[in-house]
């Protein structure tokens, strides 16, 4: 396969059952940066078999690790992708006519992103398009140090991409609790360092409000069971964000 100017920036651990898909549909780039924090599975050996290169470094935080793999890359063009992310062979097409052609003034571009939960790709709740920047010029972009819902800055004119990247977000009911109890935690860490402020009984009415909204207003009771289900996982975690939040405001008072 011919190789184009582009570094694809991932970081992981144990990603053995999504990074297979996502490194076959970025193939076609010139350099792909695995940062492992310590996977114990088969993550780094399938990483090896597309002869990336491989980084092993302590958790940092999704900002700092993932702009850690970005310092890595070397091509002209970085793409930033999740291990259970693709993309789709439309979108490939349209990164390797950006990266190879000449008179791009763009500094960055959006795409939309196609998420899929329990099998159904989900089209509301603000789910869809759910517009990103990922692709961007080496030098052009860094991410926020922020450590959850983290995201590229680019310094330039950003273009905006149709074809989409597509997110198999995690499904199983199990590992989502597990996924807001750490997200939850660092997203209160996050507030408390910006001096925010709570108590449980603002965490149960932005709770209750966060699933109104997800699941009424913005129409998530069209996407039906999973709809159902990312309503309520949403406006949980969004709970014990800010219980946690309460929780360290109490710490810190002495009270």
């Amino acid at each position: 396969m011919e190789k184009v100017p582009l570094s694809v920036a991932i970081i992981t651990k144990n990603e053995e059952e999504n990074l297979r898909a996502c490194l076959q549909s970025v193939a076609f780039s010139g350099q792909i940066v695995v940062v492992d924090s310590g996977s114990t599975d088969a993550t780094l050996q399938i990483a090896a078999e597309f002869e990336s290169d491989i980084y092993r470094e302590a958790w940092h935080g999704f900002g700092p690790q993932k702009q850690l793999a970005i310092d890595k890359c070397r091509e002209p063009w970085i793409l930033v992708l999740d291990a259970d992310e693709r993309i789709p062979p439309e979108t490939a097409e349209v990164i390797k006519k950006i990266v190879t052609g000449q008179g791009i003034k763009e500094a960055g571009f959006s795409l939309p992103r196609k998420n899929y939960f329990q099998g159904r790709w989900i089209k509301h709740a603000g789910w869809w398009p759910d517009r990103i920047v990922r692709l961007f010029r080496r030098g052009s972009g860094r991410m926020t140090e922020a450590s959850v819902h983290e995201a590229v800055e680019v310094k330039g004119l950003i273009g905006a991409l149709d074809v989409p990247i597509e997110h198999f977000t995690e499904s199983r009911l199990s590992k989502i609790i597990q996924k807001i109890d750490k997200y939850s935690t660092l997203g209160a860490e996050d507030a408390f360092k910006e001096g925010k402020r709570s108590s449980p009984c603002s965490a149960f009415f932005r709770a209750f409000f966060t699933f109104l909204q997800d699941y009424v207003l913005r129409g998530g009771v069209l996407d039906g069971m999973p709809g159902l289900t990312l309503a309520v996982t949403d406006s949980v975690n969004k709970f014990f964000k800010y219980a946690k939040l309460a929780e360290l405001s109490r710490k810190n008072s002495g009270k």
